[in-house]
């Protein structure tokens, strides 16, 4: 005859028992849900990526979704040269590195002035900087494009360049007040008992100490920069001024039916902002998550 006790051990062994096995079917159904997801956001990818090195007659003879019967660079080639990649490449390099460089200085000097000193109403200054990224630029597109007409830059790269600076300032000294607030005071008063300078101490201090947002921020604005489409077709009008998205566009237009072409021009002009991801991955993945948590 079964005592309580090893009753009660068996039934403990039971519950356990079913607990794992509860725990094995959630796993496997997260699991296979989370593969499915993962492939229905992979497999166009997959798809572009071996269109880029089929031939033409490849896909012309048995179809996009079938078993590629051929493997070349050409299509590279033709993107990179007749199709205006390689302009468009260094179009995109002279609007995203001289905008990004201007945001983020403005920015910094901004946020380091609301930050470090009482200056009247700063809150009130950063939530209309704030606000201003909460418009949909759709509405901005007229007013600015008559503005860059009435100031003499329109299709210009001083033109795309002030707006990407414009439109990014308000982000970006949001975030940077909120890390620059956050480094201690005595640091500040420990300088300037030393006779340092304002400038003296955004330069030697603050700017060194703010030195992993400013890459979470440079991360995540040349992402912004270089992959934008609708401020360079608003105000350039020259195609051999297009960055390498707007290229893109227009090869769409021409090569409409070169599937392969299309991709390996799709592929390049991904490079570098996947260059640009994988140097700076934890800045990037920092910069989504900065000023989360106090």
């Amino acid at each position: 005859m079964n005592s309580p006790q090893t009753l009660a051990q068996r039934e403990a062994v039971r519950v356990r028992v079913r607990g794992r096995r509860a725990r094995k079917v959630r796993s496997v159904v997260f699991h296979s849900t989370a593969s499915f997801i993962s492939l229905l956001w992979v497999g166009p990818l997959i798809l572009v990526v071996i269109l880029s090195f089929r031939s033409f007659d490849d896909i012309l003879g048995n179809g996009l979704i079938s078993l590629p019967r051929s493997f070349t660079f050409h299509e590279y080639a033709d993107a990179w040269g007749r199709g205006g990649g390689r302009r468009g490449m260094i179009n995109s390099f002279i609007i995203t590195v001289p905008a990004l460089i201007l945001a983020l200085s403005l920015s910094s000097v901004a946020a380091f002035g609301l930050s470090r000193f009482r200056v009247p109403f700063r809150r009130t200054i950063l939530l209309i900087m704030l606000a201003g990224n909460l418009l949909p630029p759709q509405i901005m597109l007229i007013p600015l494009s008559r503005n860059a007409e009435a100031l003499g830059i329109f299709d210009s790269y001083y033109a795309v360049i002030i707006l990407h600076a414009a439109f990014g300032l308000g982000f970006y000294v949001f975030v940077l007040y909120g890390f620059m607030l956050a480094i201690p005071p005595e640091i500040q008063q420990a300088a300037v008992i030393d006779g340092a300078t304002p400038f003296q101490i955004y330069r030697r201090i603050i700017l060194p100490l703010s030195r992993p947002a400013l890459a979470s921020m440079g991360a995540l604005g040349f992402t912004w920069i270089f992959n934008d489409l609708l401020w360079s077709i608003t105000v350039l009008r020259s195609e051999n001024k297009m960055p390498v998205t707007a290229s893109l566009l227009g090869l769409q237009g021409t090569y409409v039916s070169n599937w392969g072409l299309i991709s390996a021009a799709t592929i390049t002009a991904a490079i570098p902002t996947l260059i640009v991801f994988l140097l700076f991955q934890k800045s990037f993945v920092g910069g989504l998550t900065l000023g989360a948590v106090k």
